[in-house]
């Protein structure tokens, strides 16, 4: 299995010494979000995690503890242009921008990944916004990366309590186009590789592919080796691998107000509180109405979590 932390809140940049603890443990304990007290135990051995997949918006608490790490891994960090009218939590940026440029150093640029994610407009964050912002931050990277992956916003339900505070507008097909083009002549001399996930639009013609976060490809050059993907379904209608997320929704404290995950932010607060270190789940404890599942992978075969 390919182990996503994660997609449903940053556990690089807040609950990383839990992370190294259920490393070390060898194992973690994923509560499903339609039913708490149904709790799935995964083993972290190599025999059952084939990689993991660390998505974040800030790397820097992970950086000196990547030796802890004895499980294949790659990176993938948002870095986007807004301020703190819709990201009121996350670091500066330029610190963030050193934080890729150390982990490249570190690991090696294939594997770091930057998403430019999401594009969202509005009167401030204009097309020529947009442009300025994304040269400075290939200027900036384009010795430390070699693929940026980007999406344009979708309206889910904390969206959506946010648009009309923040004049988000949807985008036309014009300005996904204009965008792209954009991109493009800005990528194209730094020899960056651009793509899409999950966008149903194609931008082909500017030499951009509809490609996967997580793909067959890229788990073989992380693994150097052929890779049998497993069987199941990706998280969104788009062509990355499956994966499994150890995350947990309502539980990221950068409250950007495009996020899909939480919901409300009083909510994120309290449940954020209840997280131990030592704790074998991200949040709160294991009790005795919890029931454990123990979850093992048999002929690489992924099996639907939840």
């Amino acid at each position: 299995m390919i182990l996503f932390v994660s997609g449903r809140c940053d556990i690089p940049a807040f609950y990383s010494e839990w992370f190294i603890n259920r490393l070390k443990a060898g194992f973690v304990d994923v509560r499903n979000p339609y039913d708490s007290h149904q709790i799935s135990r995964i083993p972290l051995t190599k025999g059952n995690v084939d990689a993991l997949l660390f998505c974040t918006k800030n790397p820097q608490p992970m950086l000196k503890r990547l030796h802890e790490i004895q499980l294949p891994y790659l990176f993938h960090i948002t870095l986007t242009p807004y301020h703190n009218d819709l990201e009121p939590h996350v670091p500066d940026k330029q610190s963030i921008i050193r934080s890729i440029q150390t982990l490249s150093q570190q690991i090696g640029k294939e594997r770091v990944i930057v998403r430019y994610d999401p594009i969202l407009l509005n009167s401030r964050y204009t097309i020529d916004y947009h442009q300025k912002a994304f040269a400075s931050l290939l200027k900036q990277l384009a010795p430390y990366i070699n693929t940026v992956i980007f999406s344009f916003i979708d309206f889910y339900k904390n969206t959506q309590r946010h648009q009309k505070e923040l004049d988000l507008q949807p985008l036309t097909d014009s300005q996904m186009r204009q965008l792209a083009q954009v991109l493009s002549d800005i990528a194209r001399p730094y020899g960056i590789m651009l793509q899409t996930c999950g966008e149903s639009i194609d931008l082909s013609d500017y030499g951009i592919k509809n490609g996967a976060c997580i793909s067959k490809q890229l788990m073989e050059a992380l693994l150097k080796r052929p890779y049998d993907p497993p069987i199941g379904k990706a998280v969104r209608a788009c062509n990355c691998l499956p994966t499994v997320d150890i995350g947990d929704y309502n539980a990221c404290p950068h409250f950007c107000r495009y996020c899909y995950a939480n919901y409300e932010e009083q909510t994120v607060k309290e449940r954020c509180i209840t997280h131990d270190p030592e704790a074998s789940v991200l949040l709160g404890q294991i009790t005795s109405k919890d029931h454990i599942t123990v979850r093992k992978e048999k002929q690489n075969r992924q099996l639907p979590l939840f």
